[in-house]
């Protein structure tokens, strides 16, 4: 069984996915009524699970008519992905960017569900076990490389 982190991500992704310019504006109060569920559980699930790294772009307001707008970045066509690539990755990538790329990949899908998995961990700081700035300048080697190969 899915837990409400896991649905909630899903209905929002439903509705982004319906709507012809790609964003959805909520009331976060409104919602963690439909799923029963406290306020805080909306703020985890839109915090952790729609961020800049996935592909998605938060905006909020608090107060009395305040509100939650996620919007989802496209990435670009085939022909100039390579250069958004290139240009994302640079000489240094930490964790947390690349699983970000990754998932953004493969929910456009320019990547199947293995092939994300493995990417993730052939980069992950528990196989590339350097110190730091060396394991981020590998690891975006590494993503160039498999990207290349399999984008390719």
């Amino acid at each position: 069984m899915r837990n409400i982190s896991d649905i909630i991500e899903q209905y929002l992704k439903g509705i982004l996915h319906q709507s012809p310019e790609g964003t959805v504006e909520i009331q976060r109060n409104d919602l963690a009524d439909r799923f029963s569920c406290v306020p805080s559980q909306i703020n985890y699930v839109i915090s952790t699970r729609f961020t800049l790294e996935k592909g998605y772009l938060v905006e909020s307001k608090r107060g009395g008519g305040g509100y939650i707008r996620i919007r989802r970045i496209e990435l670009p066509g085939p022909t100039s992905l390579h250069t958004h690539l290139h240009q994302t990755i640079g000489d240094e990538m930490g964790q947390t960017a690349a699983e970000g790329l990754i998932y953004q990949l493969e929910e456009a899908r320019f990547l199947n569900s293995r092939e994300a998995a493995l990417m993730r961990a052939a980069i992950s700081r528990e196989v590339l076990m350097l110190k730091l700035p060396d394991r981020d300048r590998l690891r975006a080697r590494i993503m160039k490389a498999m990207l290349i190969s399999l984008l390719g």
